[in-house]
């Protein structure tokens, strides 16, 4: 029986991997496909070994206090992927804990692929050394990575990105306003991060900013989709301190419809931005961590591109306002967002851009990862 590990590291990793898996199912109902799995693949059919939460840390600080338990989380795998000898390992994300263990499978005869490539073209190049001496085979959700990659004695395989799939034909933005039951008139979409150190750090300064723009446009809602019951409270509490009296609506879940229901986003860098890309939305996009480790980053000259928001990324200038550290603060998101509100002719060309930058991203990614993690597979295809 053909046995394949996916080692897939928080929500999104495990939204990659459950695609993933019913890919391979299509052409192997009889695959084992075990690892390390949130809920969306464990219910397409993963033998969960560990809970893909676990390795959901962002920053180079911040990681220091889970170290201790990475650490035991790392051997447990390493020891368990050299018993149980898999066919191939897939590591989704996570590329921190990710290339360092695939290494070690590798090693051991154990064929090795990486789906979403780290980004280093953009920050800690380095890395490339160790992609190289840790994959059989990377795969790209983005089409300028694999030149790149293979540039550097890497193969790389472009196999588009799943969410321009999911996300190819969004619904009408009236459509997603009915069945969220938000008001008519301007609309502004919320969205702080989906981690609690993300909200905390975005939190207060996005609620701050709503008031400052409630101040200026008349009839202002605003919607916040968080991820989970607890980030909902802890925005509500950012709200109450920071823009009372603002309306705005506080949902669970419903990211995408509340998004789409939207006329201008305020979010955090990150897959969210993808998301609002394809989407269709113009947005302003904010990133903030923690001081030292911002300090690390700049300071050993580890981040090597201009802009932080994918969207920017693929267009290759800033399409999109963006803001980082000491800039996350009313008085500047304030205005950026104020103008999109204001200037119909930007907002619509913003958003004619978005959907040609959505466009280079499509194909079938479930079907073509699918078919590239088999290809490794002696005598599979």
């Amino acid at each position: 029986m053909t046995h394949v590990v996916i080692i897939a590291g928080e929500a999104s990793g495990d939204r990659i991997g459950a695609g993933l898996i019913r890919a391979l199912r299509l052409r192997d109902p009889g695959l084992r496909i075990s690892g390390v799995a949130g809920p969306e693949m464990r219910a397409a059919g993963c033998e969960a070994w560990f809970d893909s939460e676990s390795l959901a840390v962002m920053g180079l600080v911040e990681v220091l206090r889970h170290l201790p338990r990475l650490r035991r989380l790392f051997h447990q795998l390493e020891q368990r992927l050299l018993e149980e000898r898999p066919d191939v390992v897939v590591g989704i994300d996570a590329p921190d804990f990710n290339l360092r263990l695939l290494p070690r499978a590798r090693a051991a005869g154990i064929r090795t692929v990486q789906y979403v490539a780290p980004t280093v073209w953009a920050w800690r190049p380095g890395r490339v050394k160790v992609l190289r001496a840790a994959c059989d085979r990377v795969l790209c959700l983005f089409p300028f990575e694999p030149g790149f990659l293979a540039a550097h004695g890497i193969s790389a395989r472009f196999v588009g990105h799943p969410l321009a799939e999911t996300l190819a034909e969004p619904p009408a933005p009236e459509q997603c306003r009915r069945e969220l039951g938000l008001p008519a008139g301007p609309l502004l979409g919320l969205l702080p991060g989906s981690r609690q150190a993300e909200l905390q750090k975005l939190g207060p300064a996005f609620a701050a900013t709503a008031a400052w723009l409630t101040a200026r446009l008349p009839g202002l809602h605003c919607v916040a989709p968080m991820a989970s019951p607890a980030l909902a409270d802890l925005f509500r509490e950012a709200l109450a301190t920071h823009a009372p009296g603002v309306a705005c609506t506080v949902i669970e879940g419903r990211s995408h419809e509340a998004m789409r229901a939207s006329d201008v986003l305020l979010m955090s860098s990150g897959t969210a931005t993808l998301e609002g890309m394809l989407l269709e939305r113009p947005m302003v996009v904010a990133y903030r961590i923690a001081p030292l480790t911002w300090f690390l980053l700049r300071g050993l000259k580890l981040v090597r591109v201009e802009h932080i928001a994918m969207p920017n990324l693929l267009a290759g200038e800033r399409l999109l306002p963006e803001f980082l550290q000491g800039e996350v603060r009313p008085e500047r998101l304030g205005p950026a967002v104020e103008r999109l509100f204001s200037d119909a002719a930007l907002r619509e060309a913003t958003c004619q851009r978005l959907r040609g930058l959505g466009r280079q991203l499509r194909g079938d990614a479930d079907s073509a990862a699918a078919e590239a993690v088999l290809e490794l597979v002696p005598g599979f295809l």
